[in-house]
């Protein structure tokens, strides 16, 4: 290469490295899109609202979300992967989409680990076990008993088929050594008024979304699925106070597309435990039973790696497959 070929080249290099840094110093020039997985009114979609909006005002940015629904969270997961990594899309993660959709499906159109960032753990909550209040148990021991005494007779509703809520019941029914039957429905919606109408005799459901029904009377909790009691429902036993390690939380976390710089994954994880430790996101999350999250990105990554293998085993022990 001549000598005036080479200076060209490290001139262009130059310019487009000062470009580069001045549009980070700048960043952001244009409104971020935060896709969700799931539906209007979900608990992602709900987690990226009080969110987004207050990481808008804080970058002095639109941040628009984008509820992209269905297929267990496969076409907005897919819609993410295929983004340009240039921090302008984000994708409120969870539970389902980024740990086990990974053992549920036999082949997805995007890796769960390559074709992602982790930015940070945005909240935890925990599912919890309800009841009809004419169901004669008033604890999960209780329950565990009536199901011993009547091998497959009781049923389980969950929203489908390798949803944290299935998978929640399945991991009761390995852990506690019981016979139950799991009846499928397109959405947690239906699961919770086939309980209200005697169709099922048990669910596990989110805490945030239960927590009104429990306080009216309306359905009995008899746990929650965490190792320990939930502040909202102090008198509710945690599940892991009668099965020992049961722990099935639903979680939400903060995902950008892979190759994504590791300056700007560091920015974003900056931006995004900034706004998660104000006082009314925080509050904001208590009303949905919700723990706020936080913590660096390799800590998030690496709880995706355990939480991927955790439902893994569970997926593996009980046989589960996605709905077709």
């Amino acid at each position: 290469m001549s000598n005036v070929k080479l200076i060209a080249c490290l001139t262009t290099l130059l310019f487009a490295g000062n470009a580069l840094a001045q549009s980070d110093a700048q960043y952001p020039v244009k409104p971020i899109r935060m896709i969700v997985p799931s539906a209007p009114g979900s608990g992602p979609d709900i987690m990226a609202r009080a969110i987004g909006q207050k990481l808008s005002e804080s970058l002095g940015q639109s941040i628009v979300i984008d509820d992209k629904p269905g297929a267990g969270g496969i076409i907005g997961s897919e819609t993410a992967a295929k983004a340009a990594p240039d921090g302008y899309t984000l994708i409120m993660s969870n539970a389902g989409s980024h740990a086990v959709n990974a053992s549920l499906y036999a082949k997805l159109p995007y890796d769960p680990v390559r074709d992602f960032a982790p930015v940070t753990l945005v909240a935890m909550a925990p599912n919890i076990l309800i009841v009809h209040p004419t169901l004669p148990v008033h604890s999960a021991r209780e329950l565990i008993a009536l199901a011993k005494a009547k091998p497959g007779e009781l049923t389980f509703g969950s929203g489908g088929n390798g949803s944290t809520a299935h998978l929640s019941g399945e991991m009761f029914k390995t852990m506690a050594g019981i016979n139950i039957v799991h009846v499928p429905f397109k959405g947690s919606p239906p699961a919770f008024a086939a309980l209200l109408g005697g169709q099922v005799d048990f669910v596990f459901d989110a805490i945030g979304t239960m927590l009104p029904h429990v306080k009216s009377g309306a359905i009995r909790a008899l746990a929650v699925s965490t190792l320990k009691r939930q502040s909202s429902l102090p008198d509710t036993p945690a599940m892991a106070e009668i099965l020992t390690g049961f722990q099935a939380n639903t979680w939400y976390g903060m995902v950008a597309p892979g190759r994504l710089p590791a300056a700007m994954v560091k920015r974003m994880n900056e931006d995004m435990n900034r706004v998660m430790a104000m006082p009314d996101v925080i509050e904001k999350f208590d009303q949905y039973g919700a723990e706020d999250g936080g913590g660096t990105p390799e800590r998030f990554a690496e709880f995706i790696r355990s939480e991927t293998q955790k439902w893994a085993r569970v997926i593996k022990d009980a046989k589960v497959q996605a709905d077709a």
